[in-house]
């Protein structure tokens, strides 16, 4: 055992300095480097390190001290982790020699193995496969265990995306050998999923597949010689961070100049998480913060889907007044939830409501039930609508935008995609029917039973629930007579319907009895005024009042 002093280093001119943290205790390992103590000058946060790797014994200072060059601050035995490091290397090279040829072949024997087996088959390491562009989605189920003998598009694991859940099929067919994933992990496109044997079907195919074999030998074969080495890989090679700010009371085990580069950049480091051995934070998790969180800001979900600046609900203890229970909320719950408050917080939010006499559309629509058998389809009134809206949109290019108010530009679209809301057991889902107003009526018809179904079987894409323009959401088949919906920003406009009720109508000597159905138009007053809205609403019921319009 022998104890060394650790030291304040040069202070770069600085006298007394007082010390505003202390990041050891007595008792913990420290590598060389590593932070002991932080000390706060006139003009910066400064870490003392550690001169060399050992046990800390015993702390002379505590915080606010005031400490100056030269003074001991800590004393560290030395002599076990140093000389335990030390010792290692120094065995190995005394077995190099003689070891040496019993090594080298033992890495090269197995590498062709797990590519080529005996009995003509191969192992396969599988992948995920492009994800539409998304990244880090959370598996919610393995659907395979290690020993099961799968087929080619068998459902191996289960992800959840921010509107669905998809199934990631296997590319082969063959036996589960090793699963390499677990239920919370998060996938992105090229993560491994599993190792599985693959018969080969051809002897051509088992010479290609030594070849692959040999090759991927040669390229791991400097692995084994990595691993054995007790030095800084993990640093080398940084896991990716989560940004999750640690428990209460933890300390934060970072070096000098990851400090300072999370000063300069202004970073909170109580908010990044290490990558490094025992979660020391390094500068790849910081860079990697500062970009997490400028993608965040600019896509406006930073203040706006937490509701910046509004007081948060305290909620009572519900169990004092009954029984309760509690369950996590789905991710596509909370998904929804953010997205509804971050809209409803960032835009300025005006409903008009009209009457649109669907008496001869309804007539129309039931003489088709003949034809609709005929199609295989059934003739609803959301085609109506869709193609109806679709003509409002050509008409008033207005509601076709987004606004750009990073760059103060308005965003005109010159294509007519429009989503339709559809209610399912696991929440709301708004698949997109693309190009509404180059599709007839029994296309949409078609298109959007097949789109509500795919919802309700939460079996729709991501490519089939992006790019709206606007959306339609119903509520005719469940009541009420008008309702204010929440615009599904970046749109700039949604249309609610209700339920349609015969209502008299004045028809200039007597009242009529009349179909009326109820539509509520929400807006963004940002890019919408009152009359243009009016003005499209009106459109809508002189559209449906006479379909014989939408031919025009």
């Amino acid at each position: 055992m022998s104890e060394q002093e650790i030291k304040v280093p040069d202070l770069g001119g600085a006298d007394e300095v007082e010390i505003i943290e202390i990041l050891v205790s007595v008792g913990d390992s420290v590598e060389a480097e590593d932070s002991i103590l932080t000390v706060e000058t006139d003009k910066a946060s400064v870490d003392l390190p550690s001169p060399g790797a050992g046990k800390i014994t015993k702390l002379s200072v505590k915080v606010g001290d005031k400490v100056k060059e030269g003074d001991v601050v800590a004393m560290m035995d030395a002599g076990g982790a140093a000389g335990g490091a030390d010792d290692e290397p120094e065995a190995k090279s005394e077995s190099e020699s003689s070891a040496d040829s019993d090594e080298k072949p033992e890495p090269e024997k197995p590498k062709p193995e797990p590519k080529k087996k005996s009995g003509g088959s191969r192992t396969e390491t599988v992948l995920v496969p492009p994800l539409d562009g998304m990244e880090d989605v959370p598996v919610i189920e393995v659907n395979i265990s290690e020993g099961d003998t799968i087929e080619v598009d068998a459902s191996l694991v289960t992800v959840e995306s921010d509107k669905a859940s998809m199934d990631i099929p296997s590319p082969y067919a063959g036996k589960v050998v090793k699963v390499l994933v677990n239920e919370g992990d998060k996938l992105s496109e090229g993560d491994k999923l599993l190792e599985m044997t693959v018969a080969d079907d051809s002897d051509e195919d088992d010479e290609d597949q030594s070849e692959t074999a040999a090759d991927s030998g040669q390229e791991a074969k400097p692995e084994p010689e990595a691993d054995d080495k007790p030095s800084k890989e993990p640093e080398a090679q940084p896991q990716s961070s989560t940004y999750e700010p640690p428990s209460p009371g933890s300390r934060v085990h970072a070096g000098p100049a990851v400090r300072k580069l999370a000063r300069e950049l202004g970073a909170d480091m109580a908010r990044i998480k290490g990558s490094g051995p025992k979660s020391r934070i390094l500068k790849d998790d910081v860079n990697d913060y500062v970009k997490s969180q400028l993608q965040q800001t600019q896509q406006g979900s930073s203040g706006a889907g937490t509701g910046s600046g509004i007081p948060g609900v305290k909620l009572p203890d519900f169990s004092q007044f009954g029984d309760i229970e509690r369950e996590p909320m789905s991710r596509m719950m909370a998904v929804t939830a953010s997205n509804m408050q971050r809209s409803w917080l960032n835009v300025p939010h005006v409903t008009q409501f009209e009457d649109a006499d669907i008496s001869d559309m309804e007539a129309f629509r039931k003489a088709q039930k003949a034809a609709g058998e005929k199609r295989g389809v059934k003739m609803t009134p959301l085609p109506f609508i869709l193609k109806a809206c679709a003509t409002a949109l050509a008409e008033l290019p207005q509601f076709n935008v987004s606004l750009d108010l990073e760059r103060k530009e308005v965003v005109r679209k010159q294509y007519i995609h429009i989503g339709i809301a559809v209610d399912t057991p696991n929440g709301l889902m708004v698949p997109v029917i693309r190009d509404v107003d180059q599709k007839g009526l029994w296309e949409l018809a078609a298109e959007s039973a097949e789109l509500a179904q795919k919802a309700r079987d939460r079996k729709l894409k991501p490519a089939e629930m992006q790019g709206a323009c606007f959306t339609i959401t119903s509520l005719g088949g469940i009541g009420g007579t008008a309702f204010t919906p929440i615009v599904n920003t970046p749109e700039v406009a949604i249309l609610g319907v209700s339920r349609a009720a015969m209502k008299p109508v004045w028809d200039g000597s007597e009242f009529q009895p009349r179909l009326m159905l109820p539509l509520s138009l929400s807006y963004d007053h940002r890019a919408v005024n009152g009359a243009d809205a009016a003005r499209f609403t009106s459109l809508l019921s002189q559209l449906l009042g006479d379909i014989r319009s939408l031919l025009l």
